[in-house]
């Protein structure tokens, strides 16, 4: 009877120890099992997943944010970098603005350094007249000054050498031509420039109507300044009879001028400064204008040597901005004063015309 007992003992542990046997390779072969009393069904395992998920992906969500950022501030940097090292703004627009000859207004022009120590009005005056007579650049072929109207000569000139854009815009059918000035104005190269295809507008504020097509032109009751009108009074009228060149290409909706013709009657100064300032050059491929020398001009100021050291820095500034004489007319029949007075012979008018030498368009 003790050894019956002894072998069913040894029975049952044997069992016991198979039986713990087959429950470690079980779980061995499917995973680690579960902490100790913790459930292990699945649908806790279900539960489970379904909390943690959020979590880690919301751990991922924030990884990818930061990498984003890290990465967007290196563009950023790059792409200031490259701004920078072409003078540009990093702060400005990414994209082109829509009128492309708006620019940060300059507030003064530079002006150049005195002609001489004496500060004299024969030393300034010498200077200036030797440049405004002194082509810089040649053109082979000149439209308007041989053109003829009531048997009188023109006095205006546009350059068609092929090595510059007008020609090319003529041919392509893209020419745009601005003539500022009054009715009994010679307008044979502005009709010379219509017949061969541009699109040529006449600005004149004394005109009856507001606007109206003539002989391939179209004229405007309107008129060129270097500020724009103040709005109180244009409140009062129908009609404003002069602005900015800036804001008559605006209200045009045209981009760029290849030919800007102006005679201003003694305006043209503030009225080129004001093209200086808001870097309207730019959208000017040939200008033509009347200087009007004997005496300084609308609200310019000062004593003669500074006058004329004025009308100099305006000019050189054209040629700062890319623009060269190529044809210069002086009428023998204007009375010589410069400043009302007879210095080396000078006219009281001249007619000058410039090309800009970086004009593409």
């Amino acid at each position: 009877m003790g050894t019956r007992g002894l072998l069913l003992r040894l029975g049952v542990l044997l069992t016991v120890v198979c039986l713990c046997v087959h429950v470690y390779l079980e779980t061995g072969w499917r995973g680690t099992p579960a902490p100790p009393g913790r459930p292990t069904h699945s649908t806790e395992n279900r539960g489970q997943q379904s909390r943690t998920k959020p979590a880690v992906e919301e751990q991922d969500r924030s990884i990818k944010r930061r990498i984003s950022y890290v990465r967007t501030l290196k563009k950023d940097s790059q792409a200031k970098k490259r701004d920078e090292d072409r003078g540009e703004d990093p702060s400005a627009p990414c994209c082109p603005p829509l009128h492309p000859h708006k620019k940060t207004p300059r507030w003064h022009i530079d002006l150049e350094p005195w002609a001489a120590v004496s500060h004299s009005l024969e030393d300034e005056a010498k200077r200036f007249l030797d440049y405004i007579t002194t082509p810089q650049v040649s053109c082979a072929s000149l439209v308007g000054e041989e053109a003829v109207q009531e048997g009188i000569k023109s006095v205006w000139s546009a350059c068609l050498d092929p090595k510059y854009s007008l020609i090319h815009r003529i041919q392509s059918k893209h020419c745009r031509v601005y003539s500022f000035g009054l009715g009994a104005d010679d307008r044979s190269l502005e009709r010379s420039l219509a017949n061969a295809g541009c699109e040529v507008h006449c600005f004149d504020p004394s005109l009856k109507q507001p606007h109206l097509q003539q002989a391939e032109m179209w004229l405007h009751r309107l008129s060129v300044d270097w500020r724009d009108p103040n709005p109180a009074i244009v409140a009062q009228r129908q009609y404003a009879n002069t602005k900015k060149l800036a804001t008559i290409l605006n209200d045009f909706g045209h981009r760029q001028v290849d030919v800007l013709k102006a005679d201003m009657e003694s305006a043209e100064w503030k009225i080129l400064e004001n093209l200086v300032l808001e870097g309207v050059l730019d959208s000017v491929g040939q200008l033509l204008l009347e200087l009007h020398l004997h005496w300084a001009g609308f609200e310019v100021g000062g004593d003669d040597p500074s006058v004329v050291r004025y009308w100099f820095s305006l000019l050189k500034e054209l040629e700062h901005a890319n623009f060269r004489l190529f044809h210069v007319h002086s009428d023998p029949a204007k009375p010589h004063i410069f400043l009302h007075k007879n210095i080396l012979n000078a006219s009281s008018a001249y007619t000058l015309s410039w090309v800009n030498t970086e004009w593409k368009h």
